[in-house]
């Protein structure tokens, strides 16, 4: 959606397809960050955006035991705007797809499925997708494959990542909030789990993270054992797990970390998670996608508007967003291996580690995850131009 609007207010025409009827998906993620809240600044709308509701955390904080630590404190990142925002991704996309259609060449069509890819030769020139009144071919001077972590396009055109690995899934799951509750989006590590509440005010969007593959030991040993296990991760809770009438309630968001070697071909771009799944930690993998949107955007703009694409400025978007994406994904494996497989099933954590003790001791050291979860490696901004 972002590259959509970037480029189709760069004058190039531009279609978006949607799958589903609307942006509507709870088990998509919650946070904007700083580095994209500059983004919206660079194109005009950041004013307009913040009027959209949603809930502003300066701190993060984590919970190990009885312990409250703040790990992140965002007031001192070189941003607009000094917080994380809290907001459901489909009123993102729909504020973007609003103020996208002002572009004569944006075009959005919902309820649009890519099916496969069209090609001439070698080269990809274009897709066929389902529509509501049947199958339509769409023919484009390039393709860019943001349908995520299963994507069709990806896997059409025979481009398989390396799986990087993940030793967890989430579960994914709504409570409702009530006032006595308190307002902070914060993490919980308690009974040998790590369990997620995000402030959506009426209900909390909760997460449980598990070792992978393990849900359907979870579901074995029924519902009941389930919310006795969430009123001991998540004890103000306790008084409505019964909100979780059955396991159609609880979705799992089974975890990949992986990366294409090579991101694109004559014809065809991914980015996003199509290109690079990243993990849960740390909520960057929005961010990141947002970042490839910008650095594709303003490396294409020109040869798109231009009608003089090339292979080689599709290779140039992958090499300045390769680094920042190696970077994150290795910091991400590296907590994953050494942190998240120590908690999962070890109830004998119950204080925090002397490592962590330090966020508390000294303040500044929450500066430095605020700055690389709220801006992040290689932050991008917008330079493609504004063609009526």
């Amino acid at each position: 959606m972002m590259l959509g609007f970037l480029l189709a207010r760069a004058g190039v025409d531009v279609v978006v397809l949607e799958k589903h009827t609307d942006f509507f998906r709870d088990f998509r993620g919650d946070t904007i960050h700083p580095s994209t809240m500059d983004v919206v600044a660079e194109i005009g709308l950041l004013g307009e955006f913040l009027k959209v509701p949603h809930n502003e955390a300066q701190v993060l904080a984590g919970v190990i035991g009885d312990t409250t630590i703040q790990l992140a404190d965002f007031r001192y990142v070189p941003t607009h705007c000094k917080f994380l925002m809290l907001m459901p991704q489909w009123d993102f996309l729909n504020f973007i797809a609003l103020h996208a259609k002002a572009f004569a060449g944006f075009h959005l069509r919902m309820n649009a499925q890519a099916e496969d890819l069209l090609y001439d030769n070698d080269r990809v020139i274009g897709v066929r997708a389902s529509m509501p009144d049947g199958i339509d071919e769409i023919y484009a001077d390039l393709v860019v494959a943001a349908d995520g972590r299963s994507s069709t396009c990806r896997a059409r055109a025979k481009m398989q990542p390396k799986q990087l690995g993940a030793p967890m899934d989430v579960l994914w799951f709504s409570i409702s909030r009530r006032e006595r509750d308190g307002g902070q989006t914060f993490g919980r590590i308690a009974e040998g789990h790590i369990f997620i509440s995000i402030n959506r005010n009426s209900y909390w969007q909760c997460g449980l993270v598990i070792p992978k593959g393990r849900f359907d030991d979870i579901q074995a040993r029924g519902l009941a054992a389930f919310r006795t296990l969430l009123a001991q991760v998540g004890p103000f809770l306790s008084d409505r797990t019964s909100e979780i009438a059955s396991w159609d309630d609880v979705k799992l968001l089974t975890v990949t970390v992986d990366r294409l070697e090579k991101w694109y071909r004559d014809g065809l771009l991914c980015i996003g998670d199509a290109a690079h799944a990243m993990s849960p930690i740390g909520g960057v993998g929005i961010n990141l996608a947002v970042q490839d949107a910008v650095a594709a955007a303003n490396i294409l703009a020109g040869p798109l508007y231009e009608k003089t694409l090339t292979p080689k400025a599709l290779a140039a978007v992958q090499r300045r967003r390769l680094f920042p994406t190696r970077l994150t994904q290795a910091a991400q494996v590296l907590i994953q291996n050494r942190v998240i497989t120590g908690i999962l099933g070890n109830p004998r954590i119950m204080t925090p580690p002397a490592i962590m003790k330090l966020f508390t001791w000294f303040p500044a050291i929450r500066r430095i995850p605020a700055y690389l979860v709220g801006v992040g490696v290689r932050p991008e901004h917008v330079h493609t131009p504004v063609r009526p």
